[in-house]
C-alpha cells in the first residue's frame, strides 16, 4: 500500500517547519510560568509527584495533534492504475506460401518449409490485433484459411501445410498473389499487405505476375516479397523412388530476384532474400515492425483517500488532552 501512497497537496508539509518554533516557545513560556516562592524551609516543595513529570504530556499531545492535521491537509491517496486497449484500425494481412516440391529443399533445417511454418507461426502470434489469411500456391493455388482473427485457427492451418502434391507442382508466382489479393480487395481495413514467399521462378499458372501485382497496386495491397534458399546450390529432390518418397540430389537455386523485387517496388513494399534460418527469422521481424497496428490506451486511475484516519487520530488526542486537562493536571493550569 505505500508503495502507491502519494500527497495532493504535499505543500503543507511546509508547515512542520512551525513544530520546533513551538517546542522553543513552550521551553521559554514554560519557565516564565513557573511560580517563585521565597520559603525558609524548601523540603516540602522539593518533592515531586508524578503529575509534574506528566505534565509535558499536554504539550506532546497537541504537537502531536498538529502533526497529524498537517498529515491530513496534504491529503494522502492511494491509487489504482487500469489500463484499456482500443484498435482503432487494424491491418489485414494474407500469407502467400509456395509449396511446391523445391521447398523441401535442405539448405534451411530442417528444410524450407519447416523453417519457414515456424517463423510465420511467431509472426502471427505477434500480430494480435491483426487479421490474417493464408493462401498456398505451387503449380496453382488456393486459399487455405480466409482472412480472420482467430489466430488458433491460422496457426493450425499453418502447421499442416506440407507438400502432398495435391495441387500441380511448379512456381506459379502470379496465380499465388491474384488469389491473395483477391482475398484482400474488399477488406476495409486501414492497411492490406501480403507476405509473398517463394523459392524459385514462375514457371506455371496463367496470370501473370505483371498483371498481378498492377491488380495489388489498384486496391492498395502493399506486398513484401521473400526469396526463399540458399546462394548456389542446394539440396533438394531431383525424383520421385519407387516407394512414392524423394530421391534427393544437389541442385542449383534459381530464385527470381528481379520479379520479386518488382512486385515489391510496384505495389509500395519491399524485397527480402532469406539465406538460412535466421535470416528468415529476422526478416519476418522486420516487416513485423515495418506494418504496426494503431492502439490508443486508456488509463483510469481510482484513488482512494487516506486523510480520515489521521482526522480522527488528531481528535483522539485533542480528546484526551481536554479530559486530562481537567482531570489529572486540573491544579497545575
Amino acid at each position: 500500500m505505500l508503495e502507491n501512497l502519494s500527497f495532493l497537496n504535499p505543500y503543507f508539509f511546509w508547515l512542520f517547519g512551525l513544530i520546533p518554533l513551538l517546542i522553543i516557545w513552550e521551553i521559554y513560556s514554560h519557565k516564565n510560568r513557573q511560580a517563585h516562592l521565597q520559603l525558609s524551609n524548601l523540603d516540602t516543595i522539593k518533592r515531586k509527584t508524578l503529575r509534574i513529570y506528566l505534565r509535558p504530556t499536554l504539550f506532546i499531545f497537541r504537537i502531536i495533534t498538529l502533526s497529524l492535521l498537517i498529515i491530513a491537509m496534504a491529503r494522502p491517496q492511494t491509487s489504482e492504475t487500469s489500463v484499456k486497449s482500443k484498435t482503432n484500425k487494424g491491418i489485414d494481412i494474407v500469407m502467400a506460401i509456395d509449396v511446391s516440391s523445391s521447398m523441401l529443399a535442405q539448405d534451411l533445417k530442417p528444410n524450407r518449409l519447416n523453417a519457414l511454418k515456424r517463423v510465420a507461426s511467431d509472426f502471427i502470434d505477434d500480430r494480435v490485433s491483426d487479421r490474417i489469411g493464408l493462401v498456398v500456391y505451387a503449380g496453382e493455388s488456393y486459399t487455405l484459411t480466409p482472412i480472420t482473427s482467430d489466430k488458433n485457427i491460422i496457426k493450425n492451418s499453418l502447421s499442416e501445410i506440407q507438400y502432398q502434391g495435391l495441387i500441380e507442382d511448379g512456381t506459379a508466382i502470379g496465380m499465388g498473389l491474384a488469389t491473395s489479393v483477391n482475398r484482400l480487395k474488399d477488406s476495409k481495413a486501414k492497411s492490406k499487405v501480403i507476405i509473398l514467399l517463394t523459392d524459385g521462378v514462375n514457371n506455371s499458372g496463367f496470370i501473370d505476375p505483371k498483371i498481378a501485382s498492377e491488380l495489388a497496386a489498384e486496391y492498395e495491397i502493399k506486398t513484401y516479397t521473400i526469396g526463399l534458399g540458399s546462394n548456389g546450390m542446394a539440396k533438394a529432390p531431383i525424383g520421385i523412388m519407387p516407394n512414392g518418397s524423394f530421391q534427393y540430389g544437389m541442385t542449383k537455386v534459381e530464385i527470381d530476384e528481379k520479379l520479386l523485387r518488382s512486385i515489391a517496388d510496384m505495389t509500395g513494399g519491399q524485397y527480402f532474400r532469406a539465406t538460412d534460418n535466421e535470416k528468415l527469422k529476422q526478416i519476418y521481424s522486420v516487416i513485423n515492425k515495418l506494418e504496426k497496428t494503431e492502439i490508443e490506451e486508456f488509463k483510469y486511475t481510482n484513488y482512494n483517500e487516506k486523510y480520515r484516519p489521521f482526522i480522527f487520530l488528531a481528535l483522539t488526542f485533542i480528546i484526551l488532552e481536554f479530559i486530562l486537562r481537567n482531570t489529572l493536571f486540573r491544579s497545575f493550569i
